[in-house]
């Protein structure tokens, strides 16, 4: 197998390196140079980027190989993530990496704009003196508003508290209970921008909060009251602030990011009652590291077929290794399934029954999506375009987990229908201290035959003779049966052969059989390893 090629696209730590390990061919390349990320990207299984590389779906159009995109710091908004789960390439970032280092520099700036700090510096380096012209104002007693309490949120509370501030916060999906834990008062957006003196915004930017805070809010605010933003530009409305600034409806404000990065012309730069920073809640050397590291040991785990609990694309988490030797079963049952169903598939119910129903399964969904169109689109298909690939044929899709289960300690069940109301199963178990992956049922019968490569599945009305009339069909082919299995419906007299077979057989040959046995249908199942 060949050694997987990782592509570092922009200047990371040697921690990140170091954390990647020997296993990997490592290529340096400057991102933002497209004719040489394109050349790059043509061999790469994995890049690493920080804010500058562009990774939109022309770039993505340029890497056949590649099945991680690892982004080393929180924000996303250069990485294409429809298009990279389009691809079924994983999206990684660190979301935890700079957390500290922005609630530290949203702190600073809260402290720096309460003192007046960058124009008295300003002043004095001018070769002035005046302190009666930079008197700031205390913390202590002062009522601080954060939007948004999420992690770094949290953290700018727990630091503030020390300040013996009142701590106001927005956020709709946090509990008064947690709140309180950090000593904050839920309120309304309204109340928080009525009564604050110090407000500082903590939200993920998206259609819902781009431009939250603007005229209107700004209006409603102390023409005292400081604001701060070190989360995503636009979240503010840059024109409704500096018109606020101009009118004296508010002191101050501090803004470490911007609708455009470089801000460019911007109004804002130079205004006397307006601190900058370029965009550095996340340059501290420790944050730098983290996520470098984090994003490192993500690569690693997708490169070796894990699910990566921070991919942004991916719904399954952390796997437990009760479920862990789930995963290929599933996937190989969903190969079954679609190639018993021979048709297009309507909808599908993924069962899981038994001890499983214990832990976190959801990844069982992904694994039996997986498999189920692994054969049946040319596109390669992962566990990050799986259910997108459901979704855009129409394919409803069902996941449910049941603790009772018959026979075996846990069964993993396909069961649905195809777009002509064919209805269709498999079930399959693992057993015995070696977790053998056993196929325990097709279209409502019983079985158990070991799951292997190769399987041929016919379906006839009973009667004798049937095994040596296909049996000498598939010698004459030079196909030889490594194991079989008959099961018999009573009601019906019709039986189901399951046959393991060393080889695969031709769409000629399995008519042939077909034919020979008056089935009233042969399906042969060739199980791809991914």
């Amino acid at each position: 197998m060949a050694t997987p090629t990782v592509l570092i696209a922009e200047q990371l730590s040697p921690a990140t390196i170091a954390a990647l390990g020997p296993d990997f061919n490592v290529v340096n390349v400057d991102g933002t140079d497209r004719a040489a990320l394109q050349s790059a990207l043509a061999e790469a299984d994995a890049i690493l980027v920080r804010s500058a590389t562009q990774v939109d779906a022309e770039a993505i159009s340029w890497a056949p190989n590649l099945k991680v995109i690892a982004r080393a710091g929180v924000g996303l908004d250069n990485v294409d993530i429809p298009a990279a789960t389009q691809a079924g390439v994983m999206v990684v970032n660190a979301p935890t990496s700079n957390v500290i280092s922005a609630a530290e520099l949203t702190v600073t700036h809260i402290l720096g704009l309460a003192r007046k700090l960058q124009p008295a510096h300003a002043s004095l380096a001018a070769g002035e003196w005046k302190r009666s012209a930079f008197t700031g104002t205390e913390m202590y007693e002062k009522t601080v508003g954060i939007i948004g309490l999420g992690r770094i949120g949290g953290l700018v509370a727990e630091r503030l508290k020390a300040f013996g501030v009142e701590l106001l916060a927005y956020d709709p999906y946090v509990s008064a209970a947690r709140a309180q834990q950090l000593g904050a008062q839920l309120v309304s957006l309204e109340d928080l921008v009525a009564k604050s003196d110090f407000i500082t915004i903590h939200m993920p930017r998206t259609p819902e909060t781009v431009g939250m805070i603007g005229a209107e809010q700004l209006k409603a605010m102390k023409n005292t009251v400081y604001v701060v933003n070190v989360a995503r530009g636009g979240l503010i409305d840059e024109a409704a602030l500096l018109d606020a600034l101009n009118a004296g409806e508010i002191a101050g404000a501090a803004l470490d990011v911007f609708v455009q990065e470089p801000p460019v012309d911007n109004p804002l730069i130079g205004h006397p009652l307006v601190h900058l920073t370029p965009h550095l809640g996340a340059s501290t050397e420790e944050a730098q590291e983290k996520a470098g590291v984090s994003v490192a040991k993500s690569v690693r785990l997708a490169l070796a077929g894990e699910l990566v609990p921070d991919a942004v694309n991916v719904a399954g988490g952390a796997i437990d290794e009760y479920v862990r030797p789930g995963l290929p079963l599933t996937e190989k049952l969903g190969q079954v399934f679609a190639a018993v169903a021979d048709a297009p598939i309507a909808s599908i119910d993924i069962n899981i029954s038994g001890e499983l129903s214990e832990y976190q399964v959801e990844v069982l969904r992904l694994a039996a999506l997986k498999g189920i169109f692994t054969n049946i689109v040319s596109e390669p298909v992962s566990y990050v375009n799986a259910p997108l690939l459901a979704e855009q044929r129409g394919v409803e899709v069902r996941f449910n987990v049941s603790g009772e289960a018959e026979r075996y300690r846990n069964i993993i069940e396909l069961q649905g229908s195809t777009v002509d109301g064919t209805q269709v199963s498999v079930a399959g178990t693992l057993t015995g201290p070696k977790q053998d992956e056993k196929i325990v049922g097709i279209n409502g019968y019983d079985l158990e035959l070991p799951l292997s490569e190769h399987l041929l599945v016919l379906q006839y009305e009973d009667r004798p003779g049937i095994v040596a009339k296909y049996g000498t069909v598939l010698g004459e082919a030079q196909v030889n049966i490594a194991g079989l299995q008959i099961a018999r419906d009573d009601k019906s007299g019709r039986a189901l052969s399951v046959l393991a077979i060393d080889s695969a057989v031709t769409p000629e040959q399995a008519k042939q059989v077909g034919e020979a046995v008056s089935a009233d249908f042969v399906r042969t199942v060739d199980i791809t390893e991914q």
